[in-house]
């Protein structure tokens, strides 16, 4: 079975790649998703999440996303921070779901992760994918999806890695921007493999 990691800069359309890859027989794990019930289930990370990011974060004992958003993403070393917490435990999620898709009728899984290369993820995968738009493109994405301020998108969009790191230490890139095609920038990725 193989493992595909599929990740690129936010408002890239990274989640549209992996629903299409669903279509090819993928088994689509969000990383997002996955970290996001490792919190809930963890008060050592919950622990550690507090003290770094203040108890805002936990206003009635589960995580405010949105406290959690604004603390985490002000620039690339609270995003680390924010990374290097929760990313042990993510991890182990994620190989114990690999381990139950083994046994389905599954052509690979895909892992759909921000933060492939900085967790670690990258290494368990058999290529990786990066999906890339220009920023004006994913500002207004981001601005559309997730329904918050421009300076807010922007201090998202700041606090990541620049375009050239995903394009540096991916096996393939997909563009996700006019005039491109997306199914037609994934078939000979999908032939390749």
């Amino acid at each position: 079975m193989k493992i595909i990691g599929l990740t690129g800069q936010t408002g890239s359309g990274k989640s549209h790649v992996a629903f299409l890859l669903k279509d090819y027989g993928f088994y689509h794990i969000d990383a997002d998703m996955v970290a996001k019930d490792a919190i809930a289930a963890s008060d050592k990370v919950k622990a550690k999440l507090a003290a770094t990011f203040g108890d805002v974060i936990f206003p009635d004992g589960t995580v405010n996303r949105k406290a959690l958003a604004e603390a985490a993403f002000k620039d690339i070393s609270t995003t680390e921070e924010l990374n290097r917490i929760v990313d042990s435990a993510v991890m182990e999620k994620i190989n114990e779901i690999i381990k139950e898709k083994e046994a389905e009728e599954y052509r690979g899984v895909i892992i759909d992760a921000i933060a492939l290369f900085e967790s670690g993820a990258d290494k368990i995968c058999d290529f990786t994918i990066s999906v890339l738009a220009p920023e004006d493109i994913r500002l207004k994405r981001i601005l559309k999806r997730d329904k918050i301020s421009n300076e807010e998108a922007i201090k998202r969009i700041k606090a990541q890695k620049c375009q050239d790191f995903f394009t540096d230490k991916s096996d393939f890139i997909i563009r996700n921007y006019p005039p491109y095609d997306l199914k037609a920038e994934l078939i000979p990725i999908l032939k390749s493999i």
